[in-house]
């Protein structure tokens, strides 16, 4: 096996560097990566700025020149690369979180609460912005008392990695006089015009079939609060109305190691980047009323292994 490796290593140093930089960029940045440590030769063509230039979007300089962060450092394009998987820049005047999946460099974004629509945010009685130093943009809404729970996010999908399925996840936290939360909501992702758009996919997570050419919106049961006995942080009046919650199939949250929680709202292929993605998570019982959420953003990013 040595000696196979040695030859196929002895016909790559026979090509222009070039050649071997443009075979490494039809690979994977990881992949990139792994070669640089083959020899000198495959680190030389590795570390070449044409290969890199290949791993970042078509669009990267229109979209760092929109970013409120102080301007970019970099001496390669690899260096901009992992700046931009390892350092998420602020967006279209605050209102986006942006970078790269440090896998395969495909898009990732985080819409942040002042872009979602909420039902009766600029209600003080109801919705209350404020700063947290762990959240990436400067304003995060926080549930005071409401019954009617209703967050919907849109994005483009031109903005997106084309032919990739992507994940959207709310990203919050609850605080701890919350109360409320360990009900069924109702989250959906789908094609804003997945009617007069064909090649609009909606995937359902819950079914292992992937019936991927369903074009009506596959909504799924979800919990803010994850809690085996049901209670959560439920007041004790609450507590008999509500059944626990291993008695009902539905997702949870996950808790991140940036300290927030992220609720997976559902799933999709975004196939050419035709039309917008709306995201929606609600749930809306009157009698329902609800306390102690803290919602950062919607962030859409590539599912992969």
């Amino acid at each position: 096996m040595e000696e196979n490796n040695s030859g196929i290593l002895s016909l790559f140093s026979f090509l222009p560097e070039g050649c071997i930089s443009s075979i490494i960029a039809l690979t994977t940045p990881k992949d990139a990566c792994r070669a640089s440590t083959v020899s000198w030769v495959f680190n030389s063509a590795s570390e070449s700025d044409s290969v890199w230039e290949r791993f970042l979007p078509s669009d990267y300089q229109e979209i760092i020149s929109n970013s409120v962060d102080p301007p970019l450092n970099y001496a390669t394009k690899k260096e901009l690369f992992f700046s931009l998987c390892d350092s998420p820049i602020i967006i279209n005047d605050g209102k986006l979180s942006f970078w790269l999946s440090k896998l395969s460099g495909k898009k990732c974004y985080r819409i942040g609460a002042r872009e979602l629509s909420i039902t009766w945010v600029d209600t003080p009685e109801y919705w209350g912005w404020t700063s947290t130093p762990e959240s990436r943009f400067s304003e995060v809404a926080e549930l005071i008392y409401v019954c009617w729970l209703d967050i919907q996010g849109k994005m483009p999908s031109q903005m997106l990695s084309s032919r990739t399925t992507y994940a959207a996840y709310l990203i919050f936290r609850v605080t701890e006089y919350s109360y409320g939360l360990d009900v069924v909501a109702k989250a959906s992702v789908q094609f804003a015009d997945v009617i007069r758009n064909p090649s609009a996919i909606s995937i359902d997570v819950n079914d292992e079939s992937t019936n991927a050419n369903l074009l009506e919106p596959e909504t799924s049961s979800v919990y803010l609060i994850h809690s085996p006995c049901g209670d959560g942080y439920l007041q004790r009046s609450y507590r008999r109305h509500r059944r626990p919650v291993q008695q009902i199939a539905g997702r949870v949250p996950q808790l991140r190691t940036d300290g927030w929680m992220e609720l997976l709202l559902g799933e999709f292929f975004n196939d050419e980047g035709n039309g917008d993605i709306e995201m929606k998570l609600s749930e809306t019982s009157i009698l329902n009323w609800k306390k102690g959420l803290v919602v950062e953003g919607i962030e859409l990013r590539p599912k992969e292994l």
